[in-house]
């Protein structure tokens, strides 16, 4: 008898992984078909060509991260190839926001790889038992989330507007973006779904699919090519493991970023201990942030002294030293827990979207070789095979009872200050699951050139130390959309699903 918890990022997109939890799926298999539902269906928020990683903790051994995240294209190219194929544009998401679209800000996409790897691993259900609620949802149209909604108002000229496909897709006859409950139609994508769960993810690397979009995107003058795609591989990873509390706590390592800085802000809040959300632990959570987001600002973007830098920073956080560590910176999300013991936990990115489809198969492109806030290097500076940059922090907790949790968020750079702050409330102050998630949050920042700290009402927050406060009206998406599932052998399974986005739960499984 087993039963799946999931927490997405759409009614949608938990509904689907609950269907495969129905099929007889377990938590892994739940979250491979809630991310691919929420990959398909959450226009502007992700695309199918995404990227990202998979947290996993079996009931029955220890936890690992599938690193499928986004990789520098261009084997085989020559030097004049490179450098082309996208325009810097602006837009008004988070204040502003500033990125490369096009053609050529499409990096090689790793999730599906990611995916069939959890599924080699640990799957109990057919591979196209994972696909087959996706398939049904984008064959019927969906709606537009709310999420997507608010993010095409900010970016459907510069981002979704370029390409003719796209533009028919997001807009209306008017020029207007398409709005919440609109129902979105691409009928290519299910066809696309329906062969990949045919043929397997190998298609999207070593078959003719792939074929297709490297070939749409040379045409484009973009860098991507066959063996870009063909030469892909997952890395399984050991993740960073610290104790909060009574819980173990996994989340994922470098060369992505995101786990050691979410790591180095618990570990620094918890020497000594978090007193709770009192105007003095309010402002020591901002410094911890600043200390921890300068950091990794300056240290953690050398490509070839990362690990050694997140050694130190981790050393220091272990410590309780904050002093060390200042003299020392879009997205969706899944957890599931089941019944047996299994979690897993997985984050996926496109960017901001290159804008861009493969031609007559409905997927949308990454633009992650165009997130400049993200790479240290000029446009298209890396060497083809090197992994991006990465904020993501897909996260699991155990406790000695047997409980687990699953948890992690969208977000960009405030995907770290969020898992931290939900974490901190859940495991360390003992809130519950739904208000460790609904608390209001803060995130250190630069803004307009100036230190910033960005929170939500509800935190008494001063200027401090030169930086000022930027004070949001309600509780925002900017704050990232925390997705969370626990198994408690006592409590049974329960989840929760953040409101700053359109997030929600479901439960699945067979008895």
């Amino acid at each position: 008898m087993r039963r799946v918890q999931i927490a997405s990022a759409t009614s949608l997109a938990a509904a689907a992984g609950a269907a495969v939890a129905d099929a007889g799926g377990n938590a892994i298999d739940a979250a491979i078909g809630a991310s691919i539902a929420s990959m398909c269906t959450e226009i502007g928020i992700i695309a199918p060509a995404g990227s990202g990683f998979m947290t996993v903790w079996p009931h029955d051994g220890e936890p690992i991260v599938i690193d499928g995240y986004a990789e520098m294209p261009g084997r085989g190219l020559s030097v004049e190839d490179f450098g082309g194929g996208g325009r810097e544009v602006e837009m008004s998401y988070g204040g502003h926001t500033r990125t490369i679209v096009g053609w050529g800000s499409v990096a090689t996409p790793g999730a599906f790889a990611a995916f069939a790897e959890a599924h080699r691993r640990f799957g109990s259900v057919d591979w196209s038992a994972i696909l087959a609620p996706t398939v049904k949802i984008v064959d019927a149209g969906f709606p537009v989330s709310r999420a997507s909604a608010e993010y095409l108002d900010h970016a459907h000229r510069s981002i979704f507007g370029w390409n003719d496909t796209s533009r028919s897709i997001t807009h209306h006859p008017n020029g207007t973006p398409a709005a919440e409950g609109d129902i979105i139609d691409i009928p290519p994508l299910a066809d696309t779904l329906r062969w990949v769960g045919e043929a397997g993810a190998s298609v999207l690397y070593e078959g003719e699919l792939g074929r297709r979009m490297a070939a749409a995107v040379r045409k484009g003058g973009g860098i991507l090519t066959e063996r870009d795609l063909a030469s892909y591989r997952v890395e399984v990873r050991d993740p960073i493991r610290f104790n909060l509390d009574e819980w173990e706590v996994a989340t994922n390592p470098p060369p992505a970023v995101g786990g050691v800085v979410s790591a180095a802000i618990l570990l620094l809040a918890s020497s000594p201990p978090f007193e709770g959300w009192i105007p003095g632990e309010v402002d020591r959570m901002a410094r911890i942030q600043r200390a921890v987001l300068r950091y990794r600002s300056e240290q953690l973007d050398d490509y070839g002294a990362r690990a050694e830098a997140a050694d130190r920073l981790l050393a220091c956080a272990r410590d309780g030293d904050l002093s060390a560590v200042e003299r020392s910176p879009s997205t969706v999300h899944t957890s599931t827990v089941d019944t047996d013991g299994n979690g897993c936990s997985a984050t996926l990115s496109a960017g901001y979207g290159a804008g861009a489809l493969v031609p007559e198969t409905g997927m949308y492109l990454n633009n992650s070789l165009g997130e400049v806030e993200l790479m240290s290097e000029e446009y298209h500076a890396l060497a083809p095979g090197t992994r991006l940059v990465s904020n993501m922090a897909p996260t699991l907790a155990r406790r000695p009872d047997g409980s687990i949790l699953a948890i992690g968020s969208p977000g960009a750079s405030r995907i770290t200050t969020a898992v931290a702050q939900v974490l901190l409330n859940f495991l360390h102050l003992g809130m519950s699951l739904r208000d460790a998630v609904a608390h209001p949050r803060l995130h250190v920042e630069v803004f307009g050139g100036k230190p910033m700290i960005a929170y939500e009402p509800g935190l008494d927050v001063r200027s401090l130390d030169g930086m000022t406060a930027r004070r949001f009206p309600d509780l925002a998406m900017y704050f990232g959309g925390v997705q969370a599932a626990v198994f408690d052998p006592i409590a049974g399974l329960y989840g929760a699903a953040d409101s700053r986005r359109s997030g929600d739960t479901a439960r699945g499984g067979y008895d």
